[in-house]
């Protein structure tokens, strides 16, 4: 698998482009629509902690593990929200795609299966990878249905796995998707895009 780069990947509808510092405003600003961050199953940053979210994406990106993206609606260009790649691990042509939120206007649109088929196109066809996986928080329901609607299978869960933002320690439910499984999962989401026009 080839290690990922910063690159801008599009669709008639959604960007998704390098996140970088100057995003900061923007980012807070789609956060604040629906203040995303009070929900305890998210990873989305409160006002006054973009910033330092920023970095931290930056930094993981630096030291080869993330690629972190801003998703920008192409008719209006706002910023409406954010997705990475993350536990990039090309010694076993494996990464995951995470960290994935929306400003709550966008939530339940075409957004979340564009932006994922993107992704999943740009991992299994430029970059090589064998398997993408998924990870969500045990709670978070609306998340497990969207991974499941994706076409990904559920692998398992990892019990007392990470902390929230709240300080409790989650359980971990881990999702994927194989290369071989990936011809059927790309006809099925782009048959779904093609519905929804």
């Amino acid at each position: 698998m080839h290690t990922p780069e910063p690159v801008t990947l599009e669709s008639p509808l959604v960007r998704l482009e390098p996140m970088t510092a100057d995003h900061a405003p923007a980012l807070d600003a789609a956060a604040r629509d629906g203040e995303l961050w009070t929900l305890r199953v998210t990873s989305v940053p409160a006002p006054g902690e973009t910033g330092g979210y920023i970095a931290a994406a930056l930094k993981g990106r630096d030291e080869g593990h993330m690629l972190p993206f801003v998703v920008v609606d192409r008719a209006s260009g706002t910023v409406i929200g954010s997705t990475r790649y993350h536990d990039i691990v090309p010694a076993v042509d494996r990464l995951e795609i995470g960290y994935t939120w929306y400003g709550k206007s966008w939530q339940r649109s075409h957004v979340n299966t564009t932006c994922k088929l993107m992704l999943m196109r740009h991992a299994f066809e430029t970059l090589g990878a064998k398997l993408v996986g998924w990870r969500t928080d045990n709670y978070n329901y609306a998340s497990q249905k969207a991974i499941e609607r994706l076409g990904a299978r559920k692998d398992g869960v990892l019990r007392h796995h990470a902390l929230r933002r709240d300080g409790t320690v989650r359980d971990t439910v881990m999702y994927s998707l194989t290369a071989g499984e990936w011809p059927e999962v790309r006809a099925h989401l782009e048959y779904q895009l093609a519905r929804s026009r």
